[in-house]
């Protein structure tokens, strides 16, 4: 990877890094990161009845390929320049231990400054949530100096779960709001690159658009804080390390 700060998200199908973090990946690319996305699965099976539901029939390889050109599009109107595709299948999601080690090597690839993932339960796709359980064990095994000797090993990233569909099911707890308010344009863009499940564009719009107002309100709210139209909620895994408390 080059010299700037870099990125990795980690997401269970081909669209989700669209929908829950697509904001974050247009910003931190506008501000020189170098973002790389790792789509685990193309959402194949379970992610795109659309396209199942054409007449005259589709194959899933016929599948596996719009999905990945709509996912590449997407990748594209965010400006994020890698995109990888393990094709580890969905519904049920299932990384064996080679694929957990292609995984690793990305990670230790990239170096990223930070990561960011699915919620850690999601009773209704568990894919979501596996995928995450696979991204906190990846990230264990990238830092252990004994897994492929003499490689860089990587120091501690922060793993940020991005918004599952129905938080209130899911446990999640947002406590970091990112104004995306300056790449929204982008993350709408990449939205509509997901023909494939039109049902979520303005579904995804109104939770970034309620976002914006919970950063509004916990930025100093009508005391001075600041404007945000749209924004993405995070939930943090790991103690962040500070020298001051502000």
């Amino acid at each position: 990877m080059a010299d700037n700060k870099t990125v990795l998200v980690i997401s269970a199908h081909a669209a989700d890094f669209v929908w829950r973090c697509g904001g974050a990946i247009a910003l931190h690319q506008q501000k020189g990161y170098d973002v790389t996305i790792a789509c685990l699965s193309y959402g194949e099976r379970g992610e795109s009845a659309k396209l199942w539901k054409q007449e005259g029939g589709v194959t899933l390889d016929e599948v596996k390929a719009n999905r990945r050109q709509e996912a590449e599009n997407a990748a594209k109107a965010l400006d994020a320049h890698d995109i990888r595709f393990f094709d580890a299948g969905d519904y049920p999601l299932e990384l064996d231990r080679d694929k957990k080690f292609e995984l690793v090597d990305l990670i230790r690839e990239v170096q990223p400054n930070f990561m960011l993932s699915h919620s850690l339960y999601d009773p209704y796709n568990t894919d979501h949530m596996y995928a995450t359980q696979v991204a906190m064990e990846c990230r264990m095994i990238a830092q252990a100096w004994g897994h492929n000797p003499g490689e860089k090993v990587l120091g501690a990233p922060q793993l940020y779960l991005f918004e599952p569909h129905q938080t209130e099911q899911m446990g999640w707890k947002p406590d970091v709001f990112l104004d995306i308010t300056e790449v929204w344009d982008k993350k709408r863009a990449a939205i509509e690159c997901m023909e494939g499940q039109h049902h979520l564009w303005d579904f995804y719009t109104n939770v970034a658009e309620n976002r914006g107002n919970h950063f509004r309100r916990n930025s100093g709210g009508q005391a001075g804080g600041k404007k945000a139209e749209y924004a993405e909620g995070f939930q943090s895994i790991y103690p962040r390390t500070v020298e001051e408390l502000s």
